[in-house]
Formats: C-alpha cells, sequence, structure tokens
C-alpha cells in the first residue's frame, strides 16, 4: 500500500509538472486565454468612447434580430451569423437578398468571439466590429439596405427612437452609424470562454490527458503559427504558402490585394462546419490536413488530425445566454418591404 501510495503521489507531481510546461509552451506560442475575471474583460473589449452598458447591449440585441434593417424584411443579422447554430448559417455560401448566394462563394465567419479579431470579413478590409456591421446592411447580395431606408426605418418605429434616448442621451442622432455601432456593442458580448482559458489561466484538470496531447501535437505541428491570440485566428495571413488549396476553384476568392486572408478563429470550430472561406469541406479532420498540406507543407496522418480534433472539443465554449427579443411593432410611416 505504501509504495502504491508513493507511486500515485509520483504521477500526481509528474501530471501537474507536465501541465505547467504545456502551459509555457502554449503561452510561448502566442496563444492566450480569455481573462477569467470580468473586470479585465471589459479593459479588453470596451471603448472607453462609446462604453458597453446594458442598455445598449440589450438595444443592440434587438436590432441584430431585427429582419427590418434588410430591404425585404426578411434577412436580419441573425440569418447568416445564427446564435444556435455556432454563429453561423451551417452553408457553404451565404445566401441573402432575393435568395442570392454570395457572388464569390464566401461562407459566412462566426460572430463569436469576434471582438477579438484583427480583421474583419475574409480580406480583412475592415479593423472594427462596428465598421463591418455596415456592410452587410448594405451590400446587394445581403440585406441589400441603402442607409437612408435603414434610418427611416428605425426612426418610424417609436420605441426605437425611445430605446436610443436611453441608452446614449436626449440628444443622440439616429443614424446609420448608430444603428450599426449599437449592433457592433451587441456583438462585443459574444464571448465564449471554454476548459482552454481554464488550462491556461491555471486550472491543470481542465483539459484531459487527451485534450493535452492534442494541444501540444497541434503546437507541434505549426498549427499556431497562423491560430494564435485569444481568438486563436483573426488575424491576416498568407495563404497557400506551401500548396494549392483543392477547392481554390470553387468561387473567385483571393484574399486582399497582397494575397493575404483572415485565419478563422478556432473557437467552438466543430459548431462552424462548412470550412476554408468557400465552404468547400465539411469534414473537421479533412480540414486540418489540408491546413497542413496547404499552410505548413506538412502531411498530417489520420492519428495526428484525431489528437487535433480532441483539443479543438476543449474549445467549445460557454455561450452567454440569449433571450430572443420581442421587436417593437412598427408604425403606419414604417417603410415596406421592397425585393427589387
Amino acid at each position: 500500500m505504501k509504495i502504491e501510495r508513493i507511486l500515485g503521489m509520483f504521477a500526481i507531481v509528474v501530471s501537474i509538472a507536465m501541465g505547467s510546461s504545456l502551459v509555457e509552451k502554449v503561452k510561448g506560442s502566442g496563444l492566450k486565454a480569455i481573462p477569467s475575471s470580468n473586470y479585465e474583460l471589459l479593459q479588453l473589449i470596451d471603448d472607453p468612447k462609446d462604453p458597453i452598458t446594458d442598455a445598449k447591449v440589450e438595444l443592440g440585441k434587438k436590432l441584430y434580430f431585427d429582419p427590418r434593417l434588410s430591404r425585404s424584411n426578411l434577412i436580419s443579422c441573425n440569418t447568416c451569423h445564427n446564435l444556435a447554430l455556432g454563429g453561423v448559417d451551417g452553408v457553404s455560401a451565404a445566401v441573402g437578398h432575393k435568395w442570392t448566394a454570395n457572388p464569390h462563394h464566401l461562407n459566412s465567419p462566426t460572430v463569436y468571439n469576434s471582438v477579438f479579431f484583427d480583421a474583419q470579413f475574409w480580406d480583412g478590409r475592415s479593423a472594427h466590429l462596428a465598421d463591418q456591421a455596415q456592410g452587410p446592411v448594405q451590400a446587394g447580395p445581403e440585406m441589400a439596405s441603402p442607409k437612408a431606408l435603414v434610418e427611416k426605418r428605425i426612426n418610424s418605429i417609436p420605441e426605437y427612437v425611445n430605446e436610443f434616448k436611453v441608452a446614449y442621451g436626449d440628444h443622440v442622432k439616429v443614424d446609420f452609424e448608430r444603428i450599426t455601432s449599437t449592433i457592433a456593442l451587441f456583438e462585443k458580448t459574444l464571448v465564449t470562454p471554454s476548459r482552454f482559458d481554464l488550462f491556461l489561466n491555471g486550472n491543470e484538470n481542465a483539459l484531459s490527458k487527451e485534450e493535452k496531447k492534442g494541444l501540444n501535437t497541434f503546437i507541434d505541428k505549426g498549427c499556431a503559427s497562423c491560430h494564435n491570440g485569444i481568438a486563436l485566428g483573426g488575424t491576416l495571413q498568407p495563404f497557400e504558402v506551401a500548396a494549392k488549396y483543392k477547392f481554390s476553384e470553387i468561387g473567385d476568392f483571393k484574399g486582399n490585394k497582397d494575397g493575404m486572408v483572415k485565419t478563422p478563429t478556432l473557437r467552438n470550430i466543430t459548431q462552424t462546419a462548412p470550412y476554408f472561406h468557400n465552404g468547400a469541406i465539411w469534414s473537421l479532420p479533412d480540414a486540418i490536413k489540408e491546413m497542413g498540406s496547404v499552410q505548413l507543407g506538412i502531411k498530417i496522418s489520420d492519428n495526428e488530425a484525431k489528437e487535433i480534433l480532441t483539443f479543438f472539443k476543449a474549445l467549445e465554449g460557454k455561450k452567454p445566454v440569449i433571450v430572443y427579443p420581442e421587436l417593437p411593432k412598427s408604425s403606419e410611416t414604417t417603410p415596406k418591404p421592397t425585393f427589387n
């Protein structure tokens, strides 16, 4: 019994040492945790010029779910970034106004944890959520609403006008920029801390032995060279570094003017199929192996892909509770939907 006890204690010490060593390795590879403190998190995501408040977030949530921001009254932000589906729509190419698929065959990225992205959109053309929120509302293949139409719709609804006054003060101008920046304030709160964060923040037992092994494989294979930071992605990186992506002919997207593409976040990646910018791969192990070939110039075996996938499951985060809002009623002056 004494020997068994000593061996057991030795195993615990070794396990703790290995865990601590892996934490150091992970942090040294550029991966970061979502802060465990709400105060630290708020310091990270808040903007003193337009601080997050409960009134703004609740208003932004209503606007996020309101299809009247679209020309047809049929499409909301949640249509393509469905908060019940990991923040995506589950189709290869986003579908918008008049049932139009994205002309470049681009897949809808998740909105969860997007506050941690350095770049928004696949080509990184927006650096901030507030700027990003303006694009899909106006885009023809998406919500197809001109600024003036959005402003007229929202200002024609007395309850919305009052909510803007409560959130921003009596003299607020309810213009397009204010409307979309309020949506962005809500999106900032869509943060999903996971067991991976608990592990990095000091809980050695938050990950299983298999998940730790997968995390180690993920780093050793070089995946963290692009999938790093808090989002494990969200930065612009060169694409097709080592080989041609086997589905590159689907759609015409080639990145920005420098050929750079936004690296997708790996948080909740198990819930956001299909994968890649054109949504051409539905199997996550296949996506892992394809990334090894295209970006790293290596062959990732079936077993290694399985190990990495096991780690990815530890990135499934706790999502904020979202109660579907009751939207304010339209008035007689609210512009009617059009489908042209």
